[in-house]
C-alpha cells in the first residue's frame, strides 16, 4: 500500500469529509448484481450457490489480469477475496504484485503490456495513466455515486472522464506498539505529541538498551513512501489543514518555513539516533529497512513503537495476537496543537482498467459492489473500505473497528494523503528519492527540499 498521488479536486479537511468516509449500516438492502449493471449475460442455468453471480455469467473460460503493488502476506486474503466470484463465473483472475508497481505500470502500459486492470494506489498516476486507460463502465460509476462520498470519485475522475472505483480506505495516523512492553515499563499511552517524545525519551534512557522507535522505507521502487507519510502527520498537526491543502497545490513550497519546520520535528523523531533504528541497526538503516519487515522488532523486544498504517495489520506473522490486549495495538498518533483538531491522514487504491473486454468490465463491477467489499473484509485484517454499503457489523477485527472509528470521528479533520495527491513526479518520484538519501545521510535537509520542489511540472 502507498500514498495517493494527484487530485483534482481536493477533499474537504473536516468533520464532514471524516463523516464523508463513514461506514454506515448498510440501510435498505446492498445491491444485487443486477444493480450493479455487470456487462455480462445471465445464464440460464446457475450452479448451487453461485445464484449471487448470475448477472457476471457469460465469460467462461476467459482470464483478466490484475497487477497491484499489494504483496503476499496481503494479496493472499486479496486473492481470496473473489475466488468464489472466479469459481462461479468461470472468470481466471490472474493477480501479481509488485513492489516495482508505480515504476513498472507506466513502462507495461507503454510497451504494449499492460494489464487488464491496475489498483492504483496514487491520484497522481491514476491521472499519467489516464491517456492509455479505459473510462469505467456506467455500472462502476453508478455503484461509485451509490456508496461512496463525493469527494472518492473525484480521486480518479481526470479531464471529467472516471476511470475506477474506490477499494480501500486506509488510516495511517496511528502507532503499533506492545501493551505487555508498555505494561512491564508502567508507560502509559501518549495523549499528546510532547507526551509521546517525552516517553521515548524515558525509554532512550531506561539503561534497557531498547530503542524507543523502529521504522524502514524499503519498498522496491516505490523506497521512501512511508517517510513521505511521516512528514504529512507532522504538517497537519505543526501547520494545520488550511497550510497541508495549499501545500499540495504547491502553493507552499517545499522550502517554505511551515514544511522546514516540520522537517526539524522529523529530524528529532525519527532520524534521531537515541530514538531509533531497534533491532535494525543505525539512523541509516531506517533507508535499507523495508516497511514490511519494519515493525517486527516489537515482537522480539527490541523496539517498542512504529508508525505505520492500520494496513499493517497483515505484516505481523501469523498467530500474532493484535489486540489492546495481545501481542501487539496501536494508538492514535497525537496531537501537537488543538487549535487544529484531531488530524486524520488515510489513502486507498483505485481500480483501474486497460481494455474494455466484457469480462474485464465484470470483475470491474464485481470490485466496486458492497458485495466484493464485504468478501474483502472477512478475509482480511488491516482492509477497511470506504463502501457504505457495507454494514460495519462485518469488522470483526478490534484493529479495522479501531479504524473504522478513526476515519468516521466526526470531530477528526481527514486528509488524503498528500504525496498521493502531488504529481507523481513529485509524490511518487523526487520526494521518495530524496527522502531515501536524506535517511541514509547523503543529502541535508535544504538541498532536499530544494531538489522536491525543483521536480514539481511547470505545467
Amino acid at each position: 500500500m502507498r500514498s495517493m498521488g494527484r487530485r483534482r479536486v481536493m477533499l474537504a479537511g473536516s468533520a464532514v469529509a471524516a463523516a464523508g468516509l463513514l461506514l454506515t449500516a448498510c440501510s435498505s438492502g446492498t445491491s444485487t448484481p443486477s444493480d450493479s449493471g455487470s456487462s455480462g449475460s445471465s445464464s440460464a442455468s446457475v450452479a448451487a450457490g453461485c445464484e449471487a453471480y448470475a448477472d457476471y455469467m457469460g465469460h467462461d473460460g476467459t482470464t483478466v489480469t490484475i497487477f497491484a503493488s499489494i504483496l503476499s502476506p496481503e494479496s493472499d486474503s486479496l486473492e481470496a477475496s473473489w475466488a468464489e466470484f472466479s469459481k462461479c463465473t468461470g472468470i481466471t483472475i490472474q493477480y501479481e504484485g509488485s513492489n516495482e508497481f508505480e515504476s513498472q505500470l507506466p513502462v507495461r502500459v507503454q510497451g504494449g503490456q499492460a494489464p487488464d486492470l491496475a489498483m492504483i494506489p496514487q491520484p497522481g498516476l491514476v491521472a499519467r495513466m489516464a491517456p492509455n486507460a479505459v473510462p469505467a463502465p456506467q455500472a462502476v460509476a453508478d455503484n461509485v455515486d451509490k456508496y461512496w462520498a463525493a469527494g472518492w470519485k473525484d480521486y480518479a475522475t481526470v479531464d471529467g472522464k472516471f476511470y475506477g472505483a474506490p477499494l480501500s480506505a486506509n488510516a495511517k495516523s496511528m502507532v503499533w506498539y506492545s501493551p505487555k512492553m508498555f505494561a512491564d515499563k508502567g508507560y502509559t499511552v501518549p495523549e499528546t505529541w510532547d507526551d509521546m517524545m517525552k516517553l521515548s525519551d524515558t525509554i532512550a534512557n531506561n539503561g534497557d538498551g531498547v530503542k524507543p522507535w523502529c521504522g524502514g522505507i524499503g519498498s522496491g521502487t516505490a523506497t521512501g513512501w512511508p517517510a513521505t507519510d511521516w512528514l504529512e502527520e507532522i504538517v497537519m498537526r505543526s501547520a494545520g489543514p488550511d497550510v497541508y491543502d495549499q501545500w499540495v497545490s504547491h502553493d507552499v513550497k517545499f522550502d517554505s518555513p511551515e514544511i522546514k519546520d516540520a522537517m526539524g520535528i522529523l529530524e528529532k523523531w525519527m532520524k534521531n539516533p537515541d530514538y531509533v533504528n531497534g533491532g535494525h541497526g543505525d539512523v541509516a538503516s531506517i533507508a535499507t529497512t523495508t516497511f514490511q519487515d519494519a515493525g517486527l522488532p516489537i515482537l522480539q523486544g527490541q523496539c517498542y513503537m512504529l508508525q505505520q498504517a492500520s494496513f499493517y495489520a497483515a505484516q505481523w506473522p501469523e498467530g500474532t495476537k493484535v489486540g489492546p490486549d495481545g501481542d501487539v495495538w496501536a494508538f492514535f498518533l497525537p496531537v501537537m496543537n488543538d487549535k487544529f483538531g484531531k488530524p486524520v491522514e488515510g489513502g486507498g487504491e483505485f481500480d483501474v482498467a486497460f481494455s474494455d473486454r466484457p469480462e474485464v468490465q465484470a470483475v470491474q463491477t464485481y470490485l466496486s459492489t458492497p458485495e466484493w467489499a464485504t468478501s474483502r473484509i472477512k478475509q482480511a485484517s488491516g482492509w477497511v473500505s470506504a463502501n457504505n454499503g457495507v454494514d460495519p457489523s462485518v469488522y470483526s477485527a478490534p484493529i479495522d473497528k479501531f479504524s473504522a472509528e478513526m476515519l468516521t470521528n466526526p470531530d477528526a479533520t481527514f486528509k488524503f494523503d498528500a504525496s498521493d495527491l502531488m504529481p507523481s513526479a513529485v509524490g511518487s518520484g523526487a520526494e521518495w528519492t530524496q527522502f531515501t538519501n536524506w535517511f541514509a545521510g547523503s543529502t541535508s535537509t535544504d538541498d532536499m527540499l530544494k531538489a522536491i520542489d525543483a521536480a514539481w511540472p511547470t505545467s
